[in-house]
């Protein structure tokens, strides 16, 4: 039986609140009657921050990581190593690598991984910006840190093709990090010894 509302206002917010990721109809509910007990204040602030994040967040024009800035601040960090790229398929993992405290290069986000079946092809990633950084000569190893899914080694193998003319060592993360687990789930400690112990892309053909 669908929930019947006294409110318009009330039954659009919740609809709203519901098309967010991992959010049910009882729990949009239960937020949007969190914010009704709010002072009004807070409630704007809270509007106002989600229109503000909408509007002006940027997007690194090296890395492509969100920032507020037209550089980020971890490109923009001059202790970090220049010649080492770690290639991740979103913030979320670059967010999570950092977390491991075990990379101190760079970083490139793809904005997602090539997958026919939901239309993403290279054309839609950020695989030619990455190749062009390469292409400068400065870069000397690019680590693939993509899930171990079958998008993801797709994606690995596209890009080991791609970069394959330039005078670069490409690897990837070990696998300590199970088939079919997604990067962003995985644990810190098991993910920072993948990268640690990356191994040659090439040697995962010898099996």
């Amino acid at each position: 039986m669908s929930q019947q509302y006294s409110s318009a206002l009330l039954e659009n917010a919740v609809n709203e609140f519901a098309k967010l990721p991992g959010i049910g109809r009882k729990t949009a509910l239960r937020l949007v009657l969190h914010l009704l007990r709010q002072e009004e204040e807070e409630v704007e602030n809270f509007g106002n921050t989600i229109i503000r994040l909408r509007k002006e967040i940027k997007y690194c024009r090296v890395c492509h990581n969100i920032s507020d800035r037209e550089i980020c601040s971890l490109c923009e960090d001059t202790s970090r190593d220049d010649k080492v790229i770690c290639v991740v398929e979103n913030i979320k993992e670059v967010m999570v690598v950092e977390n491991t405290h075990q990379f101190k290069g760079r970083y490139h986000v793809l904005g997602g991984v090539i997958s026919p079946m939901d239309g993403i092809g290279p054309a839609d990633l950020e695989i030619d910006s990455l190749v062009s950084r390469v292409a400068s000569g400065e870069i000397k190893e690019v680590i693939l840190a993509l899930s171990a899914t079958m998008e993801g080694d797709t994606t690995n193998f596209y890009i080991y093709r791609k970069l394959a003319p330039y005078n670069v060592n490409i690897s990837i993360i070990a696998r300590g990090v199970s088939v079919g687990d997604e990067l962003e789930y995985t644990d810190e400690v098991t993910l920072g010894r993948s990268i640690v112990n990356r191994i040659p892309f090439n040697e995962t053909f010898k099996n």
